[in-house]
């Protein structure tokens, strides 16, 4: 529903600025202009999906050969001691914690597909020990930040659209990203853990969440030493390692449990040409909407308008271009990839703005939308500080990968 107002305002807006371009300031080619795009838009999304096909393919096959070979269930009981303290509220044999555990090592994987069935499943068990049906608990609430905190351990779809694009080396923003997504889901846990009163330095929490922060902390001191080059060179051979040797693993695991790794590789292949296939009409009328706008003159006038207040406060404004991507990201999925895909199309996938659009998509997740189908599914009205909270998440992860694209790529 919001997608659909935020897509007719684009429309009217940009034929609202047109007719002002064509009546006031005798712009005659405006309104050609205009047109000319969204042919040009839709030939761009079609050919963007169709060459997404072969990479999704891979990853999808990956990722589904990881899962039968464990990868899932082992993340969950790496990660459960430290759930086991977020979440307080629940019993301590509750069934929920088991969805709780797949849902979010689901999601830390980039497995859409397995984290949404595992999500709305812990919800309901959840709500099975909610005392008021129509009001969020707190165990549900934590479950939500966390999940609209967007962490993600392997961005699989941004590194495809990059690969797409044209980037010299698609995987250089994994780092930067998974910073940003970690720093979301901290600021997340952390505003929630004090609204609720958990305490945060048990050491189980201080373990977890204390070392992992240590982890990248020293990770973004040691890139903060090198020049932009060694950075460059270090950043590339990190990122190729890391997610050739999770490859490696889940492959190794998958032969270890004696799984068919070539019939899991299939099925999930087979999977991934159907999203492919599947995000061909939404990401043509989102690239549409979005080259309507722009080609009106409406989105530079957003853009120099926000600029100008950037500078007049004294910083630098160079990372405004990609704003639309991190102020879509939160109400919109496909509109905020959509934006992100505009701002590799138009500045370059290796540009300083096309770079900074993927750590904002990478950077958290699309709260409204999960607010709404995960308390929807299971009648939830008043969801409390929930919003405050993911929203909070989110401009911490937004503010994080500023600083990350001025560190790496600047």
């Amino acid at each position: 529903m919001v997608l659909n107002y935020i897509w007719i305002t684009f429309f009217v807006v940009a034929f609202a600025v047109a007719l002002v371009k064509l009546i006031f300031c005798g712009d005659t080619q405006v309104f050609t202009e205009i047109v000319n795009s969204t042919f040009s838009s839709a030939k761009n999304g079609f050919e963007i999906s169709l060459g997404l096909t072969g990479v999704l393919a891979l990853w999808m096959g990956i990722m589904r050969v990881g899962e039968c070979g464990g990868a899932v269930n082992l993340l969950s009981k790496a990660m459960s001691p430290l759930f086991a303290k977020l979440f307080p509220g629940l019993k301590k044999d509750s069934p929920a914690y088991g969805p709780i555990m797949l849902n979010i090592a689901a999601n830390m994987l980039g497995l859409d597909n397995a984290a949404t069935p595992m999500g709305l499943k812990a919800m309901n068990a959840m709500q099975q020990e909610n005392s008021d049906k129509s009001r969020a608990s707190d165990a549900q609430i934590m479950f939500l930040v966390i999940n609209t905190s967007g962490l993600t351990i392997i961005p699989v779809s941004i590194l495809v659209y990059r690969t797409q694009l044209g980037a010299a080396n698609p995987t250089d923003v994994f780092i930067p990203i998974l910073i940003a997504t970690f720093v979301s889901t901290l600021v997340g846990i952390i505003s929630v853990a004090l609204i609720q009163k958990i305490k945060l330095f048990q050491k189980t929490i201080l373990a977890y969440l204390g070392g992992a922060t240590l982890f990248v902390a020293a990770v973004v001191w040691s890139f903060s030493t090198l020049s932009q080059s060694e950075m460059v060179v270090v950043s590339n051979v990190a990122s190729g390692l890391i997610l050739f040797s999770i490859i490696v693993l889940f492959i190794g695991m998958a032969a270890w449990r004696k799984e068919n790794v070539y019939n899991a590789f299939i099925e999930g292949a087979k999977s991934g040409f159907g999203v492919a296939i599947k995000i061909i009409p939404y990401l043509i009328a989102v690239l549409v909407a979005i080259g309507v706008f722009r080609a009106s003159g409406a989105m530079d006038m957003l853009l120099d308008g926000f600029a100008w207040c950037v500078n007049a406060l004294g910083f630098n404004a160079d990372w405004v271009p990609a704003m639309p991507t991190a102020l879509m990201k939160p109400l919109s999925g496909s509109g905020a990839r959509g934006m992100m895909v505009d701002a590799m199309t138009t500045y370059g996938a290796d540009s300083f703005v096309g770079r900074l659009a993927c750590l904002f998509q990478g950077a958290t997740d699309t709260t409204f939308y999960i607010i709404a189908v995960y308390f929807g599914a299971v009648g939830i009205k008043n969801t409390r500080y929930a919003v405050p909270c993911g929203l909070f998440a989110d401009l911490a992860g937004i503010i994080t990968a500023i600083f990350m694209g001025y560190l790496f790529f600047s």
